[in-house]
């Protein structure tokens, strides 16, 4: 999985990005894996909470909550 793949996005749309990022990332590269990391880790974010709900109505259910 260490692979790299070829990604092909609009140049105005990368030419924005590069100049409103460049500051804070030093390639568009590095801010798109930044951004694709966050939306990742929220995800898994919304699925703990998920989770975390099932198991209380489990509890509930249970007579524990």
């Amino acid at each position: 999985m260490d692979g790299i793949r070829t990604v092909k996005l609009r140049a105005d749309l990368c030419e924005a990005a590069e100049k409103k990022f460049s500051v804070r990332f030093g390639s568009l590269e590095e801010f798109l894996t930044a951004a694709l990391n966050e939306l990742l880790r929220d995800d898994s974010l919304k699925m703990d909470q998920q989770e975390q709900l099932v198991i209380e109505e489990r509890l509930k259910a249970l007579g524990y909550i």
